[in-house]
């Protein structure tokens, strides 16, 4: 038998869903600038 691929680590699957999450965590917080007029670091107290 063969073992499973990894999942974890610097796997292609890995880094694939880090992509994702990265650009949808982007354009979440540029929504949220638009929405609110108020930029990401003013808004969690940093700006």
């Amino acid at each position: 038998m063969t073992e499973p691929t990894p999942r974890f680590g610097f796997v292609a699957f890995a880094e694939t869903w880090n992509g994702r999450l990265a650009m949808l965590g982007f354009v979440i917080g540029l929504g949220t600038e638009l929405l609110t007029g108020q930029g990401i670091l003013s808004q969690i107290g940093l700006g």
